[in-house]
């Protein structure tokens, strides 16, 4: 059984950030369900081309809320982190921490913000 990590997200423009995370990041918009009247995503998902993804949707469509819009960070692994960094930069995310070799856990990576405030990073590191 293959197991993968999928955080999910509110946000205050879903189709915006889906947009964004494709354009930015290289995540692959997979299903997207749109709310009764059309108006709004209840929920949406996006694979990451190394493995898991992220599953997301506009505040408001759910009983649950997952906190407020834009309290999430996350990492994830690429092989591609300088690639990765000009193409994210290119597509207006907010640099955060800039593109850097880590030499503590011999890591090459980067922290950025999307349009909702969510702190994505990206690095090499595999964990151990």
């Amino acid at each position: 059984m293959e197991i993968a990590v999928w955080p999910t997200f509110r946000s205050n423009n879903a189709r915006a950030l889906i947009d964004f995370l494709c354009s930015a990041f290289g995540f692959e918009e997979t299903f997207v369900v749109p709310s009764e009247d059309g108006k709004k995503i209840a929920h949406a998902q996006l694979k990451w081309p190394l493995g898991g993804g992220v599953m997301l949707g506009d505040s408001g469509m759910h009983d649950v809320e997952l906190g407020h819009v834009g309290c999430a960070s996350v990492y994830l692994i690429t092989d591609q982190p300088d690639a990765l960094f000009e193409r994210s930069t290119a597509a207006g995310a907010e640099v955060v921490l800039p593109l850097s070799d880590q030499e503590d856990y011999e890591s090459r990576g980067f922290s950025v913000k999307d349009p909702d405030g969510n702190v994505w990073s990206f690095g090499t590191y595999c964990g151990e």
